[in-house]
């Protein structure tokens, strides 16, 4: 259920039979040919369907991330490291205020991963609350799906180019684009990062059959639905 579909009465009656809830995070950054948007699309998408069966509220996604090694590519907006940290606290402190103890939050980006510091910080400040940090894309069943369907499989590469992330009129080349360097990449800077990788693609197609994306999705639904219904003692 998104949070948006509740008022604050309904919350506070929820809180006091389930103390779930999920956060999606996202990032608005380049991926190729595909959405600026696709991080934030995945995650808040991934987490409200897999939430459906249970009724766990969904928060609306954190819409931007830590995407420093983008901003050269226009219409990329990248948060510093410590607004996002603030960002990040000021939102669990907020649901947890709520009454939300059960906390998971469902990652689109990689680049947001370095928050999983800070949040072993403040769980050690809030020793009654769990929290659950999942990339979504890169859990063991979704990883071995994409893997058995194609291991070329990379940033805005075929493995993000779902229907709900390709734009209308923007037609995706046919080739598979080499892999990109990762080690240099890695040690350059974001106009340096923009000159090696051309468009945005890591290295692969830019686009398969939908049949198989959405087997893709159908693992990623399962796994993050699993996450939300088991394992938080």
């Amino acid at each position: 259920m998104r949070i948006s579909d509740m008022n604050w009465m309904q919350v506070e009656e929820r809180v006091k039979v389930d103390d779930r809830c999920v956060i999606p995070l996202g990032s608005v950054e380049q991926h190729a040919y595909l959405s600026l948007a696709v991080d934030m699309i995945l995650a808040e998408r991934v987490a409200v369907e897999a939430a459906a069966s249970s009724g766990v509220p969904v928060f609306p996604v954190v819409p931007y991330g830590l995407a420093s090694g983008f901003t050269d590519f226009p219409g990329t907006v990248s948060l510093s490291l410590t607004t996002y940290i603030g960002v990040i606290g000021d939102v669990l402190n907020s649901v947890y205020r709520a009454g939300f103890r059960r906390i998971l939050f469902v990652n689109g980006h990689g680049g947001n991963t370095p928050i999983t510091a800070y949040i072993s910080e403040w769980l050690n400040a809030h020793s009654d609350a769990t929290v659950k940090f999942h990339d979504w894309w890169r859990g063991p069943r979704v990883w071995d799906k994409v893997q058995e369907i194609d291991p070329a499989a990379s940033h805005a590469s075929w493995m993000e180019n779902f229907p709900w992330t390709r734009l209308a009129e923007v037609e995706m080349p046919a080739m598979s684009k080499p892999r990109v360097d990762f080690a240099r990449l890695a040690r350059v800077d974001a106009t340096r990062k923009r000159q090696l990788l051309g468009d945005g693609n890591y290295h692969g197609l830019y686009q398969r059959p939908d049949t198989d994306m959405l087997a893709i999705w159908d693992e990623a639904i399962a796994e993050t639905r699993t996450l939300i219904e088991t394992d938080w003692d």
